[in-house]
Order: structure tokens, then sequence, then C-alpha cells
């Protein structure tokens, strides 16, 4: 699964300097924290409708539009799928209360 991130997030991160007028991402990359963050939340919206559909192929459909979305999102503020999934890891084993706690916490 992390192979296919990693190759992903490669792509993305040289559409950071391609023209918006040859790349969707580039476009997007161009207008900015806003306009990233603005697609996440339809996305997001989408896979709501979608789920509520209860049609499993669309849920799919949606969620990787949400899943990439949040990937550019990533790139914009230089980050790392990898670094999504070391916290995931960190988390294994705890329970979502503690988990919850632990981050009142600090």
């Amino acid at each position: 699964m992390s192979d296919t991130l990693n190759k992903l997030s490669a792509v993305l991160e040289e559409r950071k300097s391609a023209s918006p007028e040859s790349s969707y991402v580039a476009k997007l990359y161009s207008k900015g924290l806003d306009a990233i963050l603005k697609k996440i939340g339809e996305e997001a919206t989408e896979t709501v409708m979608a789920a509520k559909d209860g049609v499993p192929e669309k849920v799919i459909y949606e969620i990787a539009d949400l899943w990439f979305h949040t990937l550019v999102l990533l790139k914009q503020m230089d980050l790392e799928p990898q670094q999504v999934l070391e916290e995931l890891e960190r988390r294994f084993g705890l329970s979502g209360l503690e988990e919850k706690e632990n981050r009142r916490e600090s």
C-alpha cells in the first residue's frame, strides 16, 4: 500500500513545478491552500453522500478522491504520506479513548 502512496507523492511533488495550464494538481497548487482545503471539504461531503446512498463502488470512488486531495494537501505543506502512516502505526494498539485522552494532555 505505501508503495502506491510513495509513487503518488512523487508525482504530486513534480506537479508543484508544472504549469497550471498543464496539470489539474498544478492548478490547485497555484490557487493555494484555501482552494485545496475547499476541495477536501467537497470530497468529504461527496464521501458522506455516497455512504448514505449505500453503493460500495461509489464509496470507494469518493474515498479515492478524498485521499487524493488530502495527499495534495500533504505535499502543499511539505509533508509525506509516510508521516501519516507512522502516526497511525503509533496509535495502533491504543484504544480510541486512550488516544483522545493523550491528545488532551499535550
